[in-house]
């Protein structure tokens, strides 16, 4: 019984820091896409 809650314990612990990383990374694309897309606007000007 014991065994069980450290495993469901480390296991939301996990999957925490999987969304986590998930959201940093989401983020970052989407940065890079507005940056790419200023930088193309800008060299149309």
């Amino acid at each position: 019984m014991r065994t069980s809650k450290i495993i469901a314990a480390a296991a939301v612990v996990v999957f925490g820091l999987g969304v986590a990383a998930c959201d940093k990374t989401v983020r970052g694309v989407g940065q890079d896409m507005r940056d790419t897309g200023n930088a193309v606007e800008g060299a149309a000007r």
